[in-house]
């Protein structure tokens, strides 16, 4: 299965911060963007985005849900990896 396409914004970044590449990734997957309607959820990264060095409570974003269809705002949730 090829490895997919990064978004404009992560080629961006991962070329200006080389070095902190695989830590952008990491963090990014960290956080989950949620669909109010249907629950179906995503890393902020599977879904092109970085968020590094993030803190935040309560933060949404307009996106339309990949599962129902349905565009909204969609709830930023933070779950760190065990141990990390």
């Amino acid at each position: 299965m090829p490895e997919p396409r990064l978004s404009f914004t992560q080629r961006l970044f991962t070329r200006l911060m080389p070095g902190r590449a695989a830590e952008l990734e990491r963090q990014s997957r960290e956080w989950f963007v949620v669909c109010p309607r249907c629950a179906f959820e995503q890393s902020y990264w599977d879904m092109g985005g970085i968020r590094y060095g993030a803190k935040s409570k309560g933060k949404r974003v307009g996106a339309k849900c990949r599962s129902c269809g349905v565009r909204s705002m969609h709830r930023v949730e933070h779950r760190p990896a065990p141990g990390g």
